[in-house]
Formats: C-alpha cells, structure tokens, sequence
C-alpha cells in the first residue's frame, strides 16, 4: 500500500517539544519577556528561521541572540537527562518493513544529535533537514526531497506528524497523513488519520 513511511522527530518521535516549551518559557521569562503557552505553540514544527521572525514581531526589542543562547542552553541542559520516546516509537520503528525516512524542521546538527540520544538514527535510510530544503515546513518540499531520495512516489508514502505546520507540508506533497497530537491543540484538517498514539495512528493506516 504505501512504497515508504517518514517521519516527522520533535513531538512525533521524541518527547522534545515539552522540554523546547519549558525551556523557552523560562528564557523569555529570564529576560522580562513572559509569553504564555498560546505563544509558544505558535512556534511548534516551525524552524528557527520562521521562529525568530516572529519573536521579532513581538519582541523587537528583545535581543534575539541572547534569547536564542538562553533558550539552547536551557533545552540541552534538559535534554541531559535524556531525550524520552513518545510512546509506541520504539515498538512501531521495529515492527516496520518499508524503508523509513525522518523529515524534520530542525538544522541538520540538532536533528542527528536527538537522533544519536535517542538510539533510532540506524532506522532511518535518509534524514531530511532545514538544511536541506530551501522552502522548509509548511512548504512540501521537505517531503518531496525525501521522496526522492528513496526513489518513491510522495503520493504513495505515509507521514507521521505531531503539529498542523508538519502535517500540511506532507498533505500538499501529496502523501496519506497520520496526525497524533503532542503539545499543540490541532483540528487534524491535514491529516488522513487523527490518533492518539503512534501505534494507533499505525493501526488506523493499515500498516500494523
């Protein structure tokens, strides 16, 4: 049914997008710009480039680099404890058979240092960075280029993705969509299958 599955790694994979909103939080707070947590979810899936212009919008006079080393290092601090699995990830990264690929709005450095911490580079036959596109998330060309690279036709790969920004790139790339929710609110209006967890999403596609 499907000639490939990739998928997204912050909130989808990884358990990151809670430690990136803790972290954050507490560097616009340190710095005297306390959002809330509707800001913040404004930023889910967005790359740093998309995330720094709207900070800007909002802050123009906050010091963005100041900011942004406030807010690497209080998420690397996090992430020293250990990057946990969203759950089902291990289990449906084993069960799978198809050739795998991983799309994510991260630079390619922090991508393979998740990947690394986490234990689940070797399941994945390419990786698909900001770096590598020009037009990143919600622009399909992060799934068009990883298409590509295995030799498959977008509109017969399956995506997991957390956030609306993730999962409208692969619906306008052309691929069936499983959307499973983290830590901003969503409607699914991109998503083929909205699930609770990894495995049901799975399940939903016709894949386990």
């Amino acid at each position: 049914m499907f000639d490939a599955i990739f998928f997204d790694l912050d909130g989808t994979l990884v358990d990151t997008e809670s430690l990136a909103l803790t972290s954050g939080l507490k560097a616009f707070a340190d710095l005297g710009h306390p959002v809330d947590l509707a800001f913040m979810h404004g930023l889910v899936g967005k790359s740093q480039p998309q995330t720094a212009a709207i900070i800007v919008g909002a802050f123009p006079t906050l010091d963005l680099g100041q900011f942004h080393s406030a807010w690497n290092t209080g998420f690397e601090a996090l992430m020293q404890n250990g990057v946990p699995l969203k759950p089902g990830a291990a289990e449906l990264l084993e069960m799978l058979e198809h050739p795998l690929g991983l799309v994510t709005s991260s630079g390619r450095a922090g991508a393979h240092h998740k990947l690394g911490l986490a234990g689940l580079a070797h399941h994945f036959r390419t990786v698909v960075t900001f770096d590598d596109v020009a037009a990143p998330k919600p622009a399909p060309e992060p799934y068009l280029v990883a298409a590509e690279r295995l030799g498959v036709d977008a509109a017969r790969c399956l995506v997991f993705e957390d956030s609306d920004i993730g999962a409208e790139a692969a619906h306008r790339a052309g691929c069936t969509v499983v959307q499973v929710p983290d830590v901003a609110p969503t409607d699914g209006r991109f998503a083929r299958h909205l699930a609770a967890d990894l495995l049901a999403g799975a399940r939903a596609a016709g894949i386990i």
